[in-house]
């Protein structure tokens, strides 16, 4: 690992922080609690694509630790390092690393199709439990068609995003789905903080709900923010312009 690489980390870690703690706004997913609504999503994301998978990855892990270790955090240490920050590594990780791939349209299709019908079948579930109202149902599966519609229309409109859109939805995907699970498995042992009635032995709807606020709520900064943003940075500094490994 570069000095550079070592550098950023902290510098993402800080404002991956910084940014989390000032643009939640108090505001965690309805009836189960817990995860935060999170713009500051966008901030490993773009470390991700200008430094690659171990920058994005660790700034992320690291700057969602200090985020949760202060107010209004919910300063549990295990659990941050237990699920928030192997969910935020994994998933800045695979940003990093999937969009310096070479991805056929093929293979972006398949993948938005199948992640799109696990989160389909996730909320329907939902709804069919009323864990859902069906405003709440359409506002997720607006937003969750709305992101597929946005990655293939971007990477069309301009080809080299393609493989960073394919890259959010897996990152994000594989994240969503630790912070699920990670939570249900967490609860099952200690209690949760910021709950409504599901602190300790959460049921395993509670982790649909979890995955699918996590996806549908960050998904929208990945896809229309983080894209712009990195072109200014190509544009500034061209050294930072990746070449796809395949």
């Amino acid at each position: 690992m570069k000095t550079i690489d070592i550098a950023m980390i902290g510098v993402s870690a800080a404002l991956y922080a910084i940014v989390g703690v000032l643009t939640n706004m108090g505001i965690v997913s309805p009836v189960v609690g817990v995860v935060k609504f999170w713009p500051a999503v966008i901030v490993p994301a773009i470390f991700a694509v200008l430094f690659g998978p171990w920058v994005g990855g660790i700034g992320a892990a690291i700057g969602i630790f200090v985020s949760d270790m202060i107010q209004p955090g919910h300063g549990i240490a295990l659990l941050s390092l237990t699920v928030g920050s192997t969910s935020n590594f994994a998933a800045f990780y695979l940003v990093g690393l999937i969009s310096r791939q070479k991805m056929e349209w093929r293979k972006i299709f398949l993948v938005l199709f199948a992640g799109s019908a696990v989160l389909t079948g996730m909320i329907a579930y939902l709804y069919s439990i009323e864990m859902l109202s069906l405003d709440v149902l359409l506002m997720f599966l607006g937003v969750i068609f709305a992101s597929d519609a946005i990655v293939i229309g971007f990477g069309l409109w301009k080809p080299e995003w393609k493989n960073y859109g394919l890259a959010s939805v897996i990152g994000l995907l594989v994240g969503s789905a630790i912070i699920g699970f990670g939570l249900l498995g967490y609860s099952q042992i200690l209690p949760l903080p910021q709950t409504t009635g599901f602190e300790r032995n959460a049921p395993l709807y509670a982790s649909f709900f979890w995955m699918v606020w996590t996806f549908a709520t960050e998904i929208p900064f990945l896809v229309i923010i983080v894209p712009p943003v990195a072109k200014i940075c190509y544009r500034a500094f061209p050294f930072l312009t990746p070449t796809p490994t395949k």
